[in-house]
């Protein structure tokens, strides 16, 4: 039943169930424009009265905004905990790989971390022993694991370093000296770098350096002699091949290239002595 007035009595049961916070007293109209929004973000008080309406569309939108914006958080248009209202939440930047949990037992936690290492490829021991001290595992803890797993051979350095001499030969045509460069970088003794290295044939070293020449040598047609002693010993240098051998292997290609196409002599410049006076660098 209305009261003499007009508007209907307020009901106490719907005054209980308002949001904890909002004080009783004059209705709610009067105190919406005073009604602050929550301090959980955009969208989280609630307006009364009669800016609820206007109120309720711009909160909304506000509460969208920074929804996005604050991802990481609590729902939408509220921010993460810790964070300022909208602010994009930053991801933390790793500085380096995970330490090894300090309850965990760390001989156990050593044999994982050396296992994933050789999923996919083998490794050396002294590469397994780094990626071990970067995790924070204990000297003795790592040199027990490492002595184990050389026992049974999951470790072998003698066989990775066969296997990487006949691989990177074959595959990108390495020679000796660039082979036992990138075995001692990976921490292979030097007694074994010498012996798989001794592995390598001189004729096949030989063989293989003429087959890359041979590869390389039509695109260098449109240059003079020099440009082309230049080009070629360069790569055979790069690729650890010694002096001797590249600057034979490229001349008697460019002679029987010069041989075979007179014609690029007359146009572009007869061969001559200037080849001898270029300075071989192997570290070109």
């Amino acid at each position: 039943m209305s009261a003499r007035g007009g508007g209907p009595k307020p009901d106490p049961a719907a005054q209980d169930a308002r949001p904890a916070g909002h004080a009783a007293g004059p209705a709610d109209g009067a105190d919406a424009a005073e009604e602050p929004e929550s301090a959980g973000g955009f969208g989280g008080g609630r307006l009364f009265g009669a800016d609820a309406e206007a109120g309720a569309g711009r909160s909304g939108r506000r509460g969208r905004r920074g929804g996005r914006k604050g991802r990481g958080g609590g729902a939408e248009g509220t921010d993460g905990e810790g964070g300022d209202e909208g602010a994009p939440r930053r991801r933390e930047r790793r500085t380096g790989p995970a330490q090894i949990d300090p309850d965990a037992d760390p001989e156990a936690a050593a044999r994982a971390i050396c296992l994933r290492q050789l999923t996919g490829q083998p490794r050396t021991r002294a590469q397994l022993a780094d990626a071990l001290k970067k995790r924070g595992v204990p000297d003795d803890v790592a040199d027990h694991v490492l002595g184990r797993f050389t026992e049974v051979k999951l470790i072998d350095d003698a066989a990775f370093a066969a296997a990487w001499v006949d691989t990177r030969h074959q595959g990108r045509g390495l020679a000796r000296r660039a082979l036992a460069r990138e075995l001692r970088q990976r921490g292979v003794d030097a007694s074994l770098v010498d012996e798989a290295v001794e592995r390598l044939d001189p004729e096949q070293e030989l063989a293989t350096a003429r087959a890359l020449v041979a590869r390389r040598l039509p695109a260098t047609r449109r240059l003079d002699r020099q440009a082309r002693m230049r080009r070629l010993a360069g790569m055979l240098a790069r690729k650890g091949y010694g002096e001797g051998l590249a600057l034979r292997v490229v001349r008697e290609a460019l002679d029987a290239d010069e041989a075979d196409h007179p014609d690029d002599d007359d146009e572009f410049g007869a061969a001559g002595p200037d080849d001898d006076g270029w300075r071989y660098d192997p570290l070109v």
